[in-house]
């Protein structure tokens, strides 16, 4: 496993994630891909040969064994860790997309051009849409691959133990696992850190969905806020010139009088 190329991939998530999906990813590869690579595939090794059946019916112990492991647990677990990972390198390459676009969009119209993103990693637009639906992929995956797990193996516990009749067993053959135990605690293990990376999930999609209510909220605040100052700036000019029109009016009527009949006949 090339170590500095996961580091470079791990920097650019951790790079555009919020402490919730900083923190998630940090338990992906600590706790599920290192487990994994580490020590989960040693522990399982070759599953089928260490599978042990007391017959030498031809075919019995096969038969057996893919009734009780219909598909390795390594596998299933490889899968989900690809599955889950990728959406968070979709939002890397949308924030590289949006970055590509910037720079033609300079090239093409000068650098005194207005910018088409004030930030390209920050969660705006499509990039808020694309984040929150990776969340909501992953934790999709997670949940259906815990369930994948508990209804093939019928549950996680792994018994010393099993009987199987499938044909072409002559009879009710005793077949035994190799290290149930191990498999049963390593099991478990990858379990609970699905469940927690479900719940971090979660809690980073209500955060995002809460933060971008409250925003929108006080932007509606803002704008009826603004409109009320206005309408109340409206009114206070229409009283200022009802008032000044008023005056003018009481201007001429309060005029010097009229001179009254007698003194116009004497001044004749």
């Amino acid at each position: 496993m090339n170590w500095g190329f996961l580091q470079a991939l791990i920097s650019g998530v951790n790079k555009y994630s919020t402490a919730f999906g900083r923190v998630w990813l940090s338990i992906v590869f600590v706790f599920r891909v290192l487990v994994f690579v580490v020590a989960a595939e040693k522990v399982w090794g070759d599953e089928q040969k260490d599978f042990k059946c007391n017959t030498a019916q031809p075919g019995c112990h096969n038969v057996c064994y893919d009734h009780f492991f219909p598909v390795s647990h390594v596998r299933l677990w490889a899968l989900q860790l690809i599955f889950v990972t990728c959406p968070s390198f979709l939002v890397t390459m949308h924030v590289a997309y949006r970055e590509d676009r910037e720079k033609k969009h300079r090239l093409k119209y000068g650098e005194g051009i207005k910018h088409l993103y004030k930030n390209t990693g920050k969660k705006r637009g499509g990039l808020w849409w694309t984040y929150v639906l990776s969340l909501v992929f992953k934790m999709g995956v997670d949940v259906t691959f815990t369930y994948l797990v508990y209804h093939i193996y019928e549950g996680y516990h792994f018994p010393a133990l099993v009987k199987c009749s499938q044909t072409p067993c002559p009879n009710v053959v005793d077949c035994f696992i190799s290290r149930p135990t191990e498999k049963l605690i390593f099991t478990i293990f990858m379990v609970v850190t699905s469940l927690v990376c479900i719940l971090l999930s979660f809690i980073e999609t209500v955060y995002l969905v809460g933060k971008r209510c409250v925003e929108i909220g006080k932007r509606m605040h803002k704008s009826r806020h603004m409109e009320v100052t206005a309408s109340r700036m409206d009114m206070s000019s229409a009283a200022m010139l009802l008032d000044s029109n008023s005056g003018r009016r009481t201007g001429k009527d309060t005029g010097s009088p009229a001179p009254s009949y007698s003194v116009a006949i004497a001044k004749t």
